[in-house]
C-alpha cells in the first residue's frame, strides 16, 4: 500500500485502471496521482487524487482533485490486532447533480463500490491471509 504502483493489483481488472503520472516512489503528503479508469461501458475518464495525510505506518488519506465525484475522501487504516494486520477503508463520497446523483448512487454506484472493495478485500486476504473493511 505504501507504493502507488501497487494500486493496479488491488483494483479490479474490469475498471480498466491505468496510472498516467505521479506514482513514483513511496506515497507522501502532497503526492498527486493521475490515472484513467473505465467504470462504465469501457469509456475512460481521468481521475486525479492527492495524498493529503500520511501517518506511517498506520494510515494515509487520498482525496479526489478531479474526477467523477463531487467529494471523494478515502482513509486507509492499518493496525495490528491479535498478531495480524487489519486493513480498514473509510470512504466519504458524494456524486454530483443533487437528487439525480443520489438516485444513480442508489441504483448503481453503491453496488459498484461494494464490488471494488470486495475485490480489494479478497486480494488482501489472498495475499496476506487477512483483511477487513468498512466504509463511511
Amino acid at each position: 500500500f505504501a507504493d502507488a504502483h501497487n494500486l493496479h493489483r488491488i483494483t479490479p481488472p474490469w475498471l480498466g485502471f491505468k496510472i498516467i503520472s505521479g506514482a513514483g516512489g513511496e506515497i507522501h503528503e502532497g503526492m498527486v496521482i493521475k490515472y484513467s479508469v473505465s467504470p462504465l461501458l469501457g469509456i475512460p475518464l481521468t481521475w486525479v487524487t492527492e495524498i493529503t495525510e500520511v501517518e506511517e505506518p498506520s494510515r494515509f488519506v487520498d482525496e479526489q482533485r478531479r474526477g467523477p465525484y463531487s467529494l471523494w475522501r478515502h482513509e486507509h487504516i492499518f493496525k495490528e490486532e491479535d498478531g495480524v494486520t487489519v486493513v480498514k477503508d473509510i470512504v466519504n463520497y458524494a456524486l454530483p447533480l443533487g437528487p439525480l446523483g443520489r438516485m444513480v448512487h442508489n441504483l448503481d454506484t453503491k453496488k459498484r463500490l461494494d464490488r471494488i472493495f470486495d475485490f480489494r478485500q479478497d486480494y488482501v486476504e489472498g495475499k496476506f491471509g487477512t483483511g477487513t473493511r468498512s466504509r463511511g
